[in-house]
């Protein structure tokens, strides 16, 4: 264990020493467009191998590893959704890059369910396709990556992707604003646990940023009250997003695991 001196010391502990930069090798799932896309990109740019898990858009997915900078990266398609779906793309992930360093829990599913006007039988549906890619398929990945990570030795980071729904609430997507606070408790439990084999864990909570999936809402009265929930006047961009990413699963940000960052422009703010 790392000793606390008297005063500020900038010299980092083994684990952090063990763990590079650059170089690392790197899971990204539900990497396809969007927000994987840019994480994919943010850590190709850094000097990283990344493998792009894809579910079903493979031409999506094969277009975000063409964009990448460098050599060496790799397609991991795959049914996150079941526990042999995950197994297999933390194998072919693993596999592609000769092992495994960095994993960002990026995929889920987001599909409006409010309850006063969802059958039974289709918040069910919801539910449950929630559980499976939300919480489920991110404990499966975590599992399988962190014992290679602890295998290999020298360290590792789990980064996942939350959300600021988690915390205030989603009315019309109840499933997708749990398992989003379960993940957020997911990675805290995984820090204090991995934390002895130098891999730290950590999870963003972003607030509303613009992709491709929901451009259609920023225009008219609708974007116009998306924007105002910030004092910035505007949304996030995924870029911003991977760039805090990158950083949570840098080598010094392991003083940082188990942290949840918010990145909503002060748009819901907790103590």
């Amino acid at each position: 264990m790392t000793s606390v001196a008297s005063s500020p010391s900038t010299e980092a502990s083994p684990s952090a020493r063990a763990f590079p930069q650059t170089g690392r090798r790197v899971l990204v799932s539900g990497a396809s467009r969007g927000l994987g896309r840019a994480l994919a990109q943010a850590f190709a740019a850094n000097g990283d191998l990344v493998a792009v898990h894809f579910g079903s858009r493979r031409e999506d997915a094969e277009e975000t590893l063409g964009s990448l900078v460098g050599t060496g990266h790799v397609l991991a398609g795959g049914d996150l959704s079941a526990p042999h779906g995950a197994h297999a793309v933390a194998e072919t992930a693993a596999g592609g890059l000769g092992g495994l360093d960095v994993l960002v829990n990026n995929a889920a599913v987001n599909l409006p369910h409010p309850l006063a006007t969802t059958s039974y039988e289709d918040w069910a549906a919801a539910w449950q396709s929630h559980v499976s890619v939300n919480l489920l398929a991110t404990a499966h990945l975590s599992h399988l990556a962190a014992r290679r990570m602890i295998e290999q030795g020298g360290g590792g980071r789990i980064v996942n992707v939350g959300s600021r729904g988690a915390f205030r609430g989603e009315p019309d997507h109840p499933a997708y604003g749990a398992t989003k606070a379960a993940v957020h408790a997911l990675g805290q439990s995984l820090a204090v646990h991995l934390a002895p084999y130098g891999i730290g864990v950590a999870s963003v909570a972003p607030g509303f940023f613009a992709t491709e999936r929901v451009a259609h809402r920023l225009s008219g009265a609708e974007g116009e009250a998306i924007r105002s929930q910030s004092p910035f006047g505007r949304v996030g961009s995924a870029d911003e997003i991977a760039a805090a990413v990158l950083w949570l699963a840098s080598p010094v940000a392991e003083w940082a695991s188990g942290t949840v960052l918010d990145l909503n422009g002060a748009s819901y703010l907790r103590t």
